[in-house]
């Protein structure tokens, strides 16, 4: 067999191998430089950790072909007992991340995953009494 066409047979399984699934079986994006993500989560005035806090990262995943408008993927994480989560692969550019806890307000903020390693620190605020 000629080199070359053994190489395409060795890129062609690693693809196959890397690229995945969604969970509509579509094939994942595999040529997507990807982004890991250590995101922690405390409070604002003591700046204690926020253990158990769900967490949901959206990010583009292409364009639908009817509407034509740009669907989300989602993923969600609980942090730790030390209020971080890490979150493996992410593609990079525009991701928005939610996080709900219990008696706390919820964030939303969009961010920018442009390196290999992307550190958010989210610092929550306690909603105010109500009497």
């Amino acid at each position: 067999n000629p080199p070359d066409q053994n190489e395409k047979a060795d890129n062609n399984a690693v693809k196959k191998a890397d690229s995945g699934k969604d969970a509509k079986g579509n094939n994942a994006q595999s040529d997507v430089p990807m982004s890991r993500l250590k995101i922690t989560v405390a409070s604002a005035e003591s700046n204690k950790p926020i253990g158990n806090a769900s967490v949901y990262i959206r990010f583009p995943d292409g364009y639908t072909r009817l509407t034509h408008k740009e669907k989300l993927s989602e993923m969600n994480f609980k942090t730790n007992l030390d209020g971080s989560v890490k979150v493996p692969n992410v593609p990079r550019g525009k991701i928005l991340v939610q996080v709900v806890a219990p008696g706390w307000h919820t964030y939303g903020k969009w961010y920018e995953a442009d390196k290999e390693e992307v550190q958010i620190d989210i610092k929550l605020e306690k909603p105010p009494q109500w009497y």
